[in-house]
């Protein structure tokens, strides 16, 4: 029996990336679908993101506080893909400052929410559910993989021999099958911590105050990442984890995924209309997330080796934001687009990748293997191409090239450049394979969907989160007590 949340009321407060928000909005639809009262908390120029969410369920309310001003940040700005990566940290510094009027409202409300659910760079929010006396749930945005490794380097701090060797490897035997990255491949949130400095110590705090929160849930599934999951409940000492992925954006009966993160230059029916003239599996789609924007040489790299290998393609090109140097970056080449006019496909800006993804006609995805570009690619059943390039992506592609065996590694780097021979070799190959990464993407595929499945693991655990939000909420009667500095 499916478990509803009996009108429970919670905050949802999101980061202000598309990566971090979109599968928190999905989250947000799957509990508002069962019962909760929701509100979500967001800034003026990011509420247009939630109109998909609040078009199916029109009883969510916003909290819309203004976004708070930082010297780093230019004004204006209150979403980090207008701004380039060093933007997440001023981003967070600057959400923190919403605190206060958070604070306030919770005080004035007649009837406040019994739990904040906040993105993992919202740390600051555990204490105040602390304050508050009520509970403070983590959403990762990143898989357990990529979590226990980041748990790690903030609890164990390990540092360089050499300050100078950004290739020193860095090795974590404290978490599940002992990995080893080079630094230049950690987090650039822990790579830049100065102890003692303010703006580090802010990050740090963030990240042990959600290792202190009072559960957590996880855009993944146990087939996935059942280790890594087991981990993270001994890591935090105690079994509030849910794994209630992969979470996916609610269906339109006519239309299909709806989708949900920005425009873009072509309709999805016109996506649809050209895989349909198609063959199974022969196209690849290129896509690099909402964050990367590739530099001009890259680009050309990239084009030279999509026009060589032969391949029908679907490519995603993000164009310049403010930070990046004019000229210097997203150029395609002079004459690109008309000499592959017949097999290829180019996007600007939003891609709807869900729609492409699950497509008969796409065989292939190289990726720079966000996580929930990861899970979709999984859910489709499409084996991979990596082309990692920060944060958590070198962890999620380590992990679906070595330890699932979904994928074939191209190249690492945000500066990286391909050789445009050897990426065409590999898109050909990739495209004509029929073997063991297919077989194992298919039964991902099949365990992905078995697990949203009503009797499903992560369904179940999806009504385990539910019910204990609801019993908390009934049974505690100091719930919402402003003068509770304690958290059980």
């Amino acid at each position: 029996m499916t478990i509803t949340g009996d009108g429970t009321h919670i905050l949802v407060f999101p980061f202000p990336a598309q990566g971090h928000m979109i599968p928190l909005l999905d989250l947000t639809h799957t509990l508002a679908s069962r019962g909760l009262t929701i509100t979500i908390l967001v800034t003026p120029q990011n509420l247009s993101l939630l109109t998909p969410l609040l078009s199916e369920h029109p009883t969510i309310k916003t909290l819309i506080l203004p976004f708070p001003a930082h010297p780093s940040l230019p004004p204006g700005v209150e979403n980090v893909k207008d701004m380039p990566a060093y933007g997440f940290i001023a981003m967070m510094r600057a959400m923190g400052e919403l605190y206060n009027p958070l604070l306030n409202w919770f005080h004035n409300h007649p009837s406040p929410p019994v739990a904040i659910v906040s993105d993992m760079f919202l740390g600051w929010t555990h204490r105040l559910a602390c304050q508050l006396g009520i509970r403070r749930l983590l959403f990762s945005p990143s898989g357990a993989t990529a979590l226990s490794v980041i748990y790690s380097l903030w609890r164990n701090l390990p540092k360089r021999d050499d300050p100078n060797n950004e290739d020193a490897l860095i090795s974590f035997p404290d978490v599940p099958n002992s990995p080893i990255y080079p630094w230049w491949q950690l987090t650039r949130l822990y790579r830049t911590y100065v102890e003692g400095d303010p703006v580090s110590d802010f990050i740090k705090d963030c990240y042990l105050s959600n290792m202190a929160s009072w559960g957590l849930v996880v855009n993944s599934f146990s087939e996935l990442e059942r280790v890594y999951l087991d981990h993270l409940i001994e890591v935090l000492g105690h079994d509030r984890v849910w794994a209630v992925g992969p979470l996916l954006p609610p269906v339109n009966d006519r239309s299909g995924p709806i989708e949900r993160g920005g425009s873009s230059s072509v309709l999805p029916t016109h996506v649809s209309t050209w895989l349909d003239t198609c063959e199974d599996r022969t196209v690849v789609y290129v896509c690099f997330g909402s964050q990367a924007v590739l530099t001009n040489k890259q680009m050309e790299m990239l084009a030279l080796g999509l026009e060589k290998s032969g391949v029908k393609f679907i490519l995603c090109v993000k164009e310049p934001t403010k930070g990046h140097v004019e000229g210097q970056y997203g150029l395609i080449s002079s004459g690109f687009e008309d000499r592959v006019v017949k097999r290829g496909l180019i996007l600007r800006g939003w891609a709807p990748q869900v729609l492409i993804l699950t497509h008969r006609a796409v065989g292939v995805f190289l990726t720079h293997c966000g996580w929930n570009s990861t899970l979709e690619g999984i859910f489709a059943g499409v084996p991979m191409l990596t082309w990692p390039m920060g944060a958590d992506q070198f962890v999620n592609a380590k992990l679906l090239v070595d330890e699932l065996g979904v994928a074939t590694r191209v190249v690492e780097g945000a500066q990286a450049v391909p050789n445009s021979d050897e990426l065409a070799r590999l898109l050909a190959g990739a495209v004509s394979e029929n073997g063991v990464k297919m077989i194992r993407s298919l039964e991902l595929s099949e365990a992905a969907l078995e697990a949203i499945k009503q009797c499903g693991k992560s369904s179940k655990d999806m009504d385990e989160l539910i019910r204990r939000l609801s019993e908390e909420a009934k049974h505690d009667k100091s719930f919402i007590s402003s003068n509770s500095n304690s958290q059980t």
